[in-house]
């Protein structure tokens, strides 16, 4: 272990101290100005970024003359302060963090879906008790570990992981696998909306209570919030939701 010496504290409290003076002198500077100015770099899911936040933040830019975006499309896990950007978008649990802060902005409601011609073939469950084989699945998988998948079954929440030939990380991927008959698949709503309407996909059957991933976006927790910063998220925030809503 290591701690440090009577100088090093002191050391440190002065520090901190400067650079809480030095936020005030910015949170005032920024409070007078009107309009958000400034680079926001931002992480998202690959998927997501690419076909909703994306979109959502080149209107917001059209509003913002002077506010600039750097954006990151990457569904692995980063490290704010390390990769040096101001906020990120997350989906699932979100560990305990006292460096962090997080603001909900939406849910990605999941349905489980199949080509017609998979569940041709291999006959279509009624329930999850029907997950099971001669059935399989394509699977969401990162750092080669396959997520199960959740669902609702009244006071309790079920997990299920069911044989599959294909696991990878990408979401795109998963749906035109599903989409060619390679398993049943469990996607965002969002994601699987067109499909669905094309009769590409079907979905295998209703739950009464559908299951979903919250989002957030998150930032290093600061005495205070640049307003290019606020502006972003509270643009994520008001107009996302809409757009992950499902029937």
């Amino acid at each position: 272990s290591q701690s440090l010496t009577e100088e090093g504290h002191g050391y440190y409290e002065r520090c901190r101290n400067a650079l809480a003076e030095l936020e005030a002198a910015e949170a005032l500077a920024d409070a007078a100005r009107s309009t958000a100015s400034g680079v926001v770099r931002l992480s998202m899911p690959a998927m997501l970024g690419r076909l909703k936040v994306g979109p959502l933040l080149l209107a917001l830019a059209r509003r913002h003359p002077q506010l600039s975006l750097e954006l990151a499309f990457s569904d692995r896990r980063v490290d704010l302060a390390e990769e040096g950007l101001d906020l990120a978008i997350r989906s699932g649990d979100l560990g305990d963090s006292a460096a962090l802060i997080a603001r909900p902005v939406g849910t990605q409601w999941m349905v489980l879906c199949a080509a017609p011609s998979y569940l041709a073939e291999r006959g279509h469950p009624e329930g999850i008790e029907d997950l099971q084989p001669p059935h399989e699945a394509v699977l969401y998988a990162r750092d080669g570990e396959a997520s199960a998948w959740r669902f609702h079954t009244g006071d309790r929440l079920a997990e299920i992981l069911l044989p599959s030939r294909l696991r990878c990380d990408s979401a795109e991927v998963l749906l035109e696998a599903a989409i060619g008959g390679m398993g049943l698949a469990r996607l965002p709503a969002w994601l699987a909306a067109e499909a669905l309407a094309a009769g590409t996909l079907v979905r295998v059957f209703e739950e009464p209570r559908p299951f979903g991933f919250a989002l957030h976006v998150i930032r290093a927790r600061s005495r205070y919030l640049p307003l290019k910063t606020r502006v972003v998220i509270d643009w994520l925030a008001e107009h996302l939701p809409p757009l992950l809503a499902t029937d």
